[in-house]
C-alpha cells in the first residue's frame, strides 16, 4: 500500500496551494458559522426560528455538527470523508434556503464546489476516481 502512495505523481506546487486556498475557504466559513450558532450570536439566533423555522434547542447541536465537518475535512487523513460529510452538511443549508426562497442559497452551494474542487486539487488519489478528461 505504501508504493501505491509514493508512486502517486505530486501535483505541481501552485497547483497544491490553490487547492489549499480553496480549501481553507470553506473550512473558515463553516467555522465561524459554528463559531455564530455555537454562541448564540444576535443575529443567528434573529434568523434561526423566525426565517429558518428550526427550534432554538438545535443550534448549539448544529453548531458542533458543521465545526466537526469543518474539521475533518481540513485534516488530510480525513479530508475524504469531511469533504462527504460537507456536502451533506451544506446540502441540507441549499434545501434549507430552497425551502424559505431564500437567494442566498447560492453561497453553500459555492462553499461545496470549492470543498470539492480544493481537496481535488491537493489530493492527487482522487484523480483517478474522479477523472476530468481533455477533448
Amino acid at each position: 500500500m505504501t508504493e501505491s502512495i509514493a508512486a502517486q505523481p505530486q501535483p505541481a506546487r501552485w497547483v497544491l496551494w490553490t487547492g489549499r486556498v480553496l480549501s481553507a475557504i470553506p473550512f473558515l466559513m463553516m467555522l465561524l458559522s459554528a463559531a455564530m450558532k455555537i454562541t448564540r450570536n444576535a443575529a443567528v439566533v434573529a434568523t434561526w426560528n423566525s426565517q429558518f423555522g428550526f427550534p432554538f434547542g438545535a443550534l448549539e447541536a448544529i453548531g458542533i455538527i458543521e465545526a466537526v465537518c469543518a474539521i475533518l475535512y481540513i485534516i488530510p487523513r480525513t479530508a475524504v470523508l469531511g469533504a462527504i460529510l460537507v456536502t451533506g452538511y451544506l446540502g441540507g443549508a441549499v434545501a434549507t434556503h430552497t425551502r424559505m426562497s431564500d437567494p442566498a442559497l447560492i453561497a453553500p452551494f459555492i462553499l461545496g464546489v470549492m470543498a470539492w474542487a480544493g481537496l481535488y486539487l491537493r489530493e492527487p488519489r482522487l484523480h483517478s476516481l474522479l477523472p476530468l478528461r481533455k477533448g
